[in-house]
């Protein structure tokens, strides 16, 4: 059976203001989020699955991916304010969306499958599909749950263009994860890399450490896991209108509870998104690169 792909795209209309003005950087026109498609489908991934804002949905089928629809399975879930379990109601002040692991929720009954998590405005390189597939594809040990993250090298997240969040990863020497630690303000300063975490400050970086990009596999058992830890996040957030349901606070707790273990697969590859519009010149140059390199078509739905 092969697995499917999962995409959070329901943050990119707030971002873009609207999902007609997202960034094209490709040679032909091409969205990051249509080279992620693209090599998920050339690494052997089947059904695409995408979770977007109601309003938005139009968008994607009839501009952003028109042409990757006539290739690709790709169906559309939706993440809204108010899809929340029974007994909870939306605070009128809420505006903020209910995080990543909220969003993953939402492909409940759309994927059955094992399948790979993504955000729709990162590129994550062609060959870290490939060792993401390969450990999805494989058969799942009996005893405890196991799911896996790509992580990348600190130095190849950065940007030139200004500070960087980055979850730095903590792995064991059986190659699991332990766990996750967000580390903010993360910028080059001469010969060194500085960032901060929560109560310690200011930390060195070596730059080789191990990060977390969201690229991460899971089996449906998942979602059972994510919707007993929502509940808990909502009993013990009600009254604030900004916490958010991350994926990484999920997986800390499945670690620690002993729920699950997280292979940690590593990549050579290099990352990169817009965090800042300073970006764009240097995302175009990149894929250009690559489609000189022959590693892309210069046009991918041709």
């Amino acid at each position: 059976m092969q697995p499917s792909l999962l995409i959070l795209a329901a943050g990119m209309g707030s971002r873009y203001g609207s999902l007609k003005q997202v960034d094209r950087f490709g040679p032909s026109g091409e969205t990051i989020l249509e080279y992620s498609i693209y090599d998920a489908i050339r690494a052997g991934f089947g059904k695409v699955v995408m979770v977007v804002r109601r309003e938005f949905v139009d968008d994607f089928r009839e501009i952003i991916l028109k042409r990757a629809l006539k290739k690709a399975d790709i169906s559309f879930v939706f993440q809204e304010l108010d899809n929340l379990p029974a007994g909870f109601k939306l605070p009128s002040s809420r505006i903020k969306p209910w995080g990543t692991g909220h969003a993953v929720m939402m492909a409940d009954g759309a994927i059955t499958t094992p399948f790979a998590v993504i955000n729709a405005d990162d590129f994550y390189g062609s060959a870290s599909y490939g060792i993401i597939h390969d450990f999805l594809s494989r058969e799942q040990q009996e005893g405890i749950e196991e799911y896996c993250l790509v992580n990348y090298q600190l130095d190849n997240t950065l940007s030139e263009s200004g500070s960087v969040s980055r979850g730095v990863c903590r792995v064991d020497n059986q190659g699991y994860l332990s766990s996750i630690a967000e580390h903010k303000k993360i910028c080059r300063v001469e010969n060194y890399i500085t960032g901060e975490t929560e109560g310690t400050g200011q930390v060195i970086l070596t730059g080789k450490e191990p990060v977390s990009m969201n690229l991460i596999g899971f089996n449906p058992s998942i979602f059972g896991h994510l919707h007993k830890q929502f509940l808990t996040f909502l009993r013990e957030n009600s009254g604030r209108n900004d916490a958010e349901f991350y994926i990484p606070f999920a997986m800390n707790e499945l670690i620690h509870s002993k729920a699950a273990r997280v292979k940690v697969l590593h990549t050579g590859e290099k990352w990169f998104g817009v965090t800042y519009r300073e970006d764009r010149e240097m995302v175009m140059n990149s894929l250009r690169r690559l489609v000189t390199q022959g590693i892309y078509p210069p046009d991918l739905w041709a």
